[in-house]
C-alpha cells in the first residue's frame, strides 16, 4: 500500500485529491489544518504526531522534523542496505509528498507587516520535506502546486504515472525552494541586514515567466516577460492593459522608460517615447496642455510613440489624442467617456498604471555581458539647484529655474551623449546617442529650429571641448547646464563668458548608455 504524506497551506483541491488518493487505496499522513480538512472531508488520514510518535512542539514549529518522515523520503528502495536500515528503524516509505509553503511573500507584501510576522512565516518543515522528497525523485512523487494535482491524478489511475513526470515535478521543487529562499534574503537585505547602499555580496536571479512574448527586438530573437517571484508588483507589472494587442518586448522596455520619466515629475507632465528615447516631454497645468507641448516638440518622431501621463486621461485629452497613431498610452486612469473616444482603434493598447514608478526592479539596474552581469543601483539622484555653480551670465535674464531643472531631468533619460534642448516647460529639441556630443547639439539645434532662440541647454555629460556651446549659441540658446569637469572647463568657461550665455556646473554626471 503507498503512502502519502499532506501538509498544505493553500487546501485548493485538496479534498478531491485525498479522495482520489483514497479510491486507489493509499494510506494518507497529514499535518494540522490539512489534517483538519481531510478529516472534515470524511476522509481516513492519520496524524503525523502519531505516526511518528514525536508531539508537535514550538507553536507547531517542529512537525515534520523527524527520521520517520525524512527517513522514508530519502531512503533508496534499490539498494538492499537502505531497505534494511529503514526496517530496522521501523521506518516505511513515503511515495508522495503534497506540500505547499507558508505564503512569506505575500506578508512581506502586506502593508504594514511586523517583522516578527514576517519571520513567522519562513516555512521550515514544508522546504525540507520538498527537497528531501525531489532528491528521491526515483522512487518518490513530490507536488508543490494545486494545479499539478488533476493530472497527477488522472496518469496514476491510469497507470501512466512514470520516471519522467516524478523528475519533472522535482524539478518544479527546486525551482520554488529557490525562489522561496531569494525572496526571503532580498528581504532580510531590505531589512538592514545587509549595510546600507552597498551592492550584495551575491544575487539571487531566480526569475518566472509572466508572460511570453510573440518574439525579442526582432523576430528571430525568442523573448518573454519574467520577474522575481515573491517581490513586490510594480512598474509594468502592475499596469492593467484595457484595450489593443498584445504588448511587444520593444513595448515593454518604451513603456518602462517613459512611465519611468513621467512619474519623476509633480506637475501634470507627458512624455513620448521612441525607440527608449524621449522624443517630446512636457509640463503643464493639465495633462492636455502637457501633451500639446510635448507633441509640438517633435511631432515628426512622436508618430508611432509610446505616450505617458502622470494624470488621469480624460475626454478631451482623448480627442486631442485621437488623429494621430499611438502604440501604447499610459495613464493612471481613463475616464469612460475617454475610454469610449478611444475604442474604435482597436490596435492601440491602453495601461492603466499604478500612481509610482520603480527606477530599477528591487533597487539594482542589471545588464547582461558575455561571461557575467553588471550591476549598479540606479541613476535615481539629481545634484540640488542650490549646489550648482553659475560659470557664467547672460546679458539677459536669468533663465526659469523650471526650465533648467527639465533640462537636466530629461538629459539624464536620453541616450548618451544627450543633449536636451528646453523652452517654457518643454522640450523642442533632442540630439541623442551620437558617437560625438558636438553631434548631437547639431540635432538637436536642428529639430528645434527657431525655437532654439532663448532656449535651455541640458546635457548629460561635460562639453569636451568649446564648439558644442558655440554651435548651439549660435542657433540661439542662451542658457546651458552640464555637470563639469573636462580638462578643458576653462575653455568651455571662457567660450560661454565670450558668448554672453549662462552656463551651470551641475557637478553630476548622468551617463544612459
Amino acid at each position: 500500500m503507498s503512502t502519502a504524506l499532506l501538509s498544505v497551506y493553500d487546501k485548493t483541491g485538496l479534498v478531491d485529491l485525498g479522495r482520489g488518493l483514497a479510491r486507489l487505496g493509499w494510506t494518507l499522513l497529514a499535518t494540522g489544518g490539512t489534517l483538519k480538512a481531510l478529516r472534515e472531508a470524511r476522509l481516513a488520514v492519520t496524524e503525523v504526531a502519531d505516526y511518528t510518535g514525536a508531539a508537535e512542539c514550538f507553536d507547531g514549529r517542529v512537525k515534520t522534523l523527524h527520521p520517520k518522515i525524512h527517513g522514508g523520503l530519502l531512503f533508496r528502495r534499490d539498494l538492499p542496505a537502505h531497505v534494511a536500515d529503514a526496517q530496522a528503524q521501523g521506518i516505511g516509505p513515503i511515495d508522495l509528498v503534497v506540500v505547499n509553503l507558508y505564503p512569506f511573500e505575500a506578508t512581506i507584501r502586506k502593508p504594514g507587516a511586523a517583522f516578527e510576522e514576517c519571520i513567522e512565516q519562513i516555512d521550515i518543515g514544508g522546504p525540507s520535506m520538498l527537497r528531501s522528497a525531489a532528491k528521491n525523485h526515483a522512487s518518490v512523487t513530490v507536488l508543490t502546486d494545486p494545479g499539478q494535482y488533476p493530472g497527477f491524478l488522472g496518469r496514476l489511475e491510469a497507470g501512466t504515472w512514470d520516471a519522467a513526470d516524478r523528475r519533472a515535478c522535482a524539478l518544479e521543487v527546486f525551482r520554488r525552494t529557490a525562489a522561496y529562499d531569494g525572496a526571503i534574503a532580498a528581504w532580510l537585505e531590505g531589512q538592514g541586514a545587509a549595510p546600507g547602499g552597498e551592492l550584495p555580496a551575491s544575487l539571487d536571479l531566480h526569475l518566472a515567466s509572466r508572460q511570453g512574448l510573440r518574439y525579442g527586438e526582432n523576430p528571430h530573437q525568442p523573448a518573454g516577460f519574467f520577474v522575481q517571484p515573491g517581490a513586490a508588483v510594480e512598474g509594468v507589472a502592475a499596469c492593467e492593459q484595457l484595450q489593443g494587442k498584445e504588448l511587444s518586448f520593444n513595448n515593454l522596455l518604451d513603456a518602462d522608460a517613459t512611465a519611468r520619466l513621467v512619474w519623476q515629475f509633480e506637475a501634470p507632465a507627458c512624455v513620448i517615447v521612441k525607440h527608449n528615447n524621449p522624443c517630446g516631454a512636457a509640463v503643464g497645468a493639465h495633462a492636455l496642455e502637457a501633451f500639446s507641448k510635448a507633441q509640438a516638440g517633435d511631432p515628426l518622431s512622436s508618430f508611432g510613440g509610446i505616450v505617458a501621463f502622470n494624470r488621469p486621461v480624460g475626454i478631451d485629452l482623448a480627442k486631442a489624442m485621437a488623429p494621430s497613431f499611438w502604440e501604447v498610452i499610459l495613464a493612471p486612469e481613463f475616464t469612460d467617456d475617454a475610454l469610449q473616444a478611444l475604442a474604435s482603434k482597436k490596435q492601440l493598447r491602453l495601461l492603466r498604471t499604478p500612481k509610482r514608478w520603480p527606477s530599477a526592479s528591487s533597487g539594482l539596474d542589471l545588464r547582461s555581458i558575455g561571461g557575467g552581469f553588471l550591476v549598479q543601483r540606479p541613476d535615481d539622484a539629481f545634484a540640488p539647484f542650490e549646489a550648482w555653480e553659475l560659470k557664467s551670465n547672460g546679458p539677459g535674464p536669468k533663465p526659469m529655474k523650471e526650465d533648467l531643472l527639465l533640462a537636466q531631468k530629461l538629459a539624464k533619460a536620453v541616450k548618451s551623449n544627450a543633449i536636451v534642448l528646453v523652452k517654457e516647460g518643454a522640450s523642442v529639441g533632442i540630439g541623442a546617442g551620437q558617437m560625438s556630443r558636438v553631434d548631437s547639439v547639431e540635432i538637436a539645434c536642428r529639430k528645434a529650429g527657431d525655437r532654439a532662440k532663448g532656449a535651455v541647454l541640458g546635457s548629460d555629460a561635460f562639453f569636451p571641448f568649446a564648439d558644442g556651446l558655440e554651435l548651439a549659441a549660435k542657433a540661439g540658446v542662451t542658457a546651458f547646464v552640464e555637470p563639469g569637469g573636462s580638462l578643458r572647463d576653462d575653455e568651455v568657461i571662457a567660450a560661454a563668458q565670450k558668448l554672453g550665455v549662462w552656463l551651470f556646473f551641475t557637478g553630476m554626471r548622468h551617463f544612459r548608455h
